[in-house]
């Protein structure tokens, strides 16, 4: 598939067959994750790949408390019809975590570093976009509260969960989403 087709085509399903994800293309997933850029080339992500019921139930249980707690507190009603059932049905669940540690040069910004999520951010994309040209559905999920995670994930204070990637075969057609006019949002400083 051409680069800019899978730019232009891909969209998040929210919709997925239960039918199995093999490995060899979870690895190929997780390889295109790895091939992004992070600054300094510090490569702060780690990912764990979830396939087993157990741990789907805890994030879809962990999302649907977010999502009542975000209708209750910030009045966000259109959240009331979002359903996060497909977290128990999707065959691959890709965690990833970030390491603050592995910033790069922003460690010395004044208001906090970010780089490491950025970089994790760049890992997730190329994730979708693999996904996408291997013919998969996925959606970068981030509907979680990041100490509740760290329990669920078993990982230290040290890290961050930055997202949760689901990977499976879309169970039907993805809608195709409207997109603002990118020149409506740029501007060239001469």
């Amino acid at each position: 598939m051409e680069l800019f087709t899978a730019i232009r085509e891909r969209r998040s399903c929210r919709a997925f067959s239960t039918e199995p994800v093999d490995e060899a293309t979870i690895d190929r997933l997780l390889e295109a994750a790895g091939w992004a850029p992070s600054p300094l080339n510090a490569q702060p992500w780690q990912f764990i790949v979830v396939t087993g019921e157990e741990k789907k139930l805890a994030f879809f249980e962990e999302a649907n408390r977010c999502r009542r707690w975000a209708v209750e507190k910030s009045g966000w009603k259109w959240l009331d019809a979002y359903s996060v059932d497909f977290l128990k049905k999707v065959p691959v669940i890709i965690a990833v975590v970030g390491d603050p540690k592995k910033t790069g040069t922003d460690m010395l910004q004044s208001d906090g570093t970010v780089g490491y999520q950025h970089a994790c951010a760049a890992a997730v994309q190329n994730m979708l976009l693999a996904a996408h040209a291997l013919g998969l559905g996925s959606l970068w999920f981030t509907l979680f509260d990041r100490g509740a995670m760290r329990k669920i994930l078993d990982i230290s204070e040290d890290n961050t969960p930055i997202a949760l990637v689901c990977i499976g075969k879309p169970d039907k057609p993805l809608a195709t989403v409207p997109r603002k006019d990118v020149m409506a949002k740029t501007i060239y400083l001469r």
